[in-house]
């Protein structure tokens, strides 16, 4: 009898379609059948881990502990398939980057830990500190902001109006919704703007840049919510929060994109001690939305004009509105006073780019949002455990965010300074872009479109026998003319094993050589495409025996067609 113990990618596999059913909404019936079949593969992984113990012990007298072979909670890989799509989102992203002047910078990917406190507010605690390691107090970065401002102070801060890019991992202690794309170890892609410039002129270039990376991933209709530190704190003042409390009040604001308004009060008057007409003032502003249009009511609001801060902030805003136009790109944008970006280095403009992926489905649904989960009365069994997160519930969150941070590299420069001296300071503004979160998104349609798998675009098939040399020869001459091609590694493959092989990596054109044709000074070429059956890719069968072509014309013949002349497209399925 085969064995019939489910593996625990199948498992996993299980898993997600329950996830995905609930957030589709799918009727009820196929969900408890989901969750049936998803218990039995529980139970039955569970007896045979079970036996295998059994046998071990009876085996040597000992209980053997098995190697639990998964990840670590809020990592994950990603397969070739996979990262062919990834690498597509990243060369998108670098393109742009470099498109608007960019340079590439890298930092480690952990920092010493006084470097990163301080920073991130209520968000510290999100910080994977690090065992002491030789007499250094170590923490993995959080993001890529804190390490570049730490990186222009110790070049002393004079890294005049450059525009700086990174893409790397980073690392935060949260809990994690894999399906979503919010991890614990992901990858980011920042460009910042750093040095003195005339007013808001690098804000717009960074709005644009934005604009124009998420119009090429093809994330589907976005909006990038925009607001001004001055202008919120200015509201937050006028209101009567004291100063000692707007940071922590900030921090609750910031939750408006996951929680209804109801919720955050709560959290502002009850676990932050905010007086409740105090709350009540913030959520009259903290409802609107718009653009100049909002702006202008603001601007008449005498209250709010009054403020140094808020007025700064408005004026800011008017500067930025026209550029906006200018570069286009105005109605991409959402002025929006619930939007406060929690982190402590922010001091200027802040935005946030969403998606309709991005929000819980609760806040976007009119369908309700199913109950939360029962509690469990179970022990937990570790410190580091957390409640199980429903993902049909949660959205992906912001793909993109970033603000103005005028006086981060100054807190470094001032604390490495002797004491007396004067430490200098570099404005800076910058945008971090989520790429597993973009990922999340991309993927699906990815499928959906048949996009390709590989980037190989010939593979050299032998008929009759073997050919090796003669197909090395010929891999190597289209390789050394930039056309990536593959081979099978056999002395003398049978034809049908090799056009498999092409078949299997999804390669575009099989070029086949024959002894006589070979001899002659020709190759055949035969196409290969692709279609959808069924939501399947499959291969277009086809009697065609393909196109005979001089072995000295060949490079040009395969560059002149129109698959390879929209490659970059990365489209399989026409």
């Amino acid at each position: 009898m085969a064995n019939t113990t489910p593996q625990p990618q199948e498992l996993e596999a299980q898993k997600n379609l329950l996830a995905s059913l609930k957030k589709d909404g799918a009727d009820q019936q196929v969900i408890e059948d989901a969750k049936k079949r998803l218990g039995e593969m529980q139970k039955a992984l569970a007896l045979a881990n079970a036996a295998g113990k059994g046998k071990a012990a009876a085996a040597d007298g000992k209980k053997r502990e098995r190697l639990m072979l998964k990840t670590a909670k809020g990592t994950r890989d990603y397969g070739p398939v996979e990262m062919f799509c990834r690498a597509h989102i990243e060369r998108i992203v670098t393109d742009v980057f470099t498109t608007y002047g960019g340079s590439e910078l890298d930092t480690p990917v952990f920092e010493r830990k006084d470097v990163l406190t301080g920073k991130y507010g209520e968000d510290a605690k999100l910080i994977f500190d690090l065992m002491d390691q030789g007499g250094e107090q170590l923490a993995l970065r959080y993001d890529h902001t804190v390490p570049l401002a730490r990186y222009l102070a110790m070049v002393g801060a004079n890294n005049t109006q450059s525009k700086i890019w990174q893409v790397g991992k980073v690392y935060r202690r949260d809990n994690p919704v894999m399906s979503k794309g919010r991890m614990r170890e992901f990858k980011q892609a920042d460009f910042d703007i750093t040095g003195t410039w005339d007013s808001m002129i690098p804000d717009a270039e960074l709005m644009s840049l934005l604009c124009t990376i998420m119009t090429r991933l093809d994330v589907g209709d976005y909006t990038i919510k925009l607001n001004h530190r001055k202008i919120l704190d200015g509201i937050f003042e006028v209101c009567g929060v004291p100063t000692e409390s707007i940071r922590a009040i900030s921090s609750a604001v910031d939750k408006l994109d996951k929680l209804p308004w109801a919720e955050v009060k709560k959290e502002m008057t009850d676990e932050k001690g905010l007086d409740a007409a105090v709350a009540d003032k913030i959520g009259e502003y903290v409802k609107h939305k718009g653009g100049p249009d909002l702006l202008e009511k603001l601007k008449a609001d005498t209250a709010l004009t009054a403020n140094a801060s808020a007025s700064q902030g408005l004026a800011d805003m008017a500067i930025l509105f026209g550029l906006l136009d200018a570069y286009k790109v105005l109605d991409k944008f959402s002025f929006d006073l619930s939007l406060a970006r929690g982190l402590d280095y922010y001091t200027g403009i802040i935005y946030e780019a969403v998606v309709e992926a991005s929000a819980p489905p609760s806040l976007t649904s009119s369908v309700p949002a199913a109950p939360p989960p029962k509690k469990s009365k179970k022990p937990k069994s570790s410190a580091d455990d957390e409640e199980e997160v429903d993902e049909s519930q949660v959205g992906v969150g912001s793909i993109a965010a970033g603000g103005r941070y005028d006086n981060l590299v100054g807190m470094f420069t001032a604390a490495a300074a002797a004491e007396g001296k004067k430490a200098p300071e570099l404005p800076c503004i910058g945008v971090s872009i989520g790429l597993d979160r973009v990922f999340a998104i991309v993927w699906p349609r990815w499928v959906e479109k048949g996009m390709r798998s590989k980037e190989t675009q010939a593979y050299v098939v032998s008929m009759g026998d073997g050919l090796l040399k003669e197909r090395v020869e010929l891999v190597q001459e289209l390789r050394e003319a930039g056309i990536k091609t593959d081979f099978l590694a056999k002395n003398k493959p049978k034809h049908q094993v090799q056009f498999a092989a092409s078949e299997k990596d999804e390669v575009p054109f099989a070029i086949i050589i024959a002894p006589e044709e070979w001899t002659a000074g020709y190759v055949r070429v035969k196409e290969q495409k692709w279609e959808f059956v069924d939501g399947q890719k499959q291969k277009v069968k086809s009697e065609d025996k393909g196109t005979q072509v001089k072995r000295e014309e060949l490079v040009r013949w395969l560059k002149e067609t129109q698959t390879l002349r929209g490659w970059a497209t990365g489209k399989l399925v026409e």
